[in-house]
């Protein structure tokens, strides 16, 4: 059977929500999940599961959360290739850069060799009712990429 790790952040709890909602989706599939949030995961753990999830909120003009940039800097130590991988995060689009944390995640992936199976999900600030089927719905896609 498929592992899967979610690691995720979330300030106003938005971000949370949406890990939530995928969560759902992963399981529905059957799919072992890991759900953990940034500050208790380590870079390394994604290397004993086959899919990985990552989720942030985009901070400032564009950047990363603090809390998530240790995390991104332990990436570099990894080997993820043979990976599946996804990302999303809850966006401002009163910033000028909408959901950067998305794309920055998905490069680094990439970089360190993991597929990304998914286009990275931006879920403008609160999700609805309706964004959150769209989270469910991208939970049980991911999990038919595995």
């Amino acid at each position: 059977m498929a592992k899967v790790i979610m690691v995720f952040t979330s300030m106003t709890g938005n971000t949370e929500e949406m890990a939530e909602a995928i969560a759902q989706g992963v399981r529905e599939q059957g799919v072992e999940l890991d759900v953990k949030e940034v500050l208790d995961a380590t870079a390394t753990e994604l290397e004993q599961h086959d899919g990985i999830l990552l989720g942030a909120y985009t901070w400032g003009d564009g950047e990363l959360p603090d809390d998530f940039l240790d995390f991104y800097d332990e990436l570099d130590d990894v080997d993820l290739a043979g990976k599946k991988a996804a990302v999303f995060g809850s966006c401002d689009s009163s910033y000028e850069k909408y959901g950067a944390a998305v794309d920055i995640l998905i490069e680094k992936l990439q970089e360190r060799g993991a597929e990304v199976v998914l286009e990275g999900l931006k879920i403008e600030l609160t999700p609805t009712n309706e964004d959150k089927q769209l989270c469910i719905a991208f939970g049980r896609e991911f999990s038919k990429q595995l």
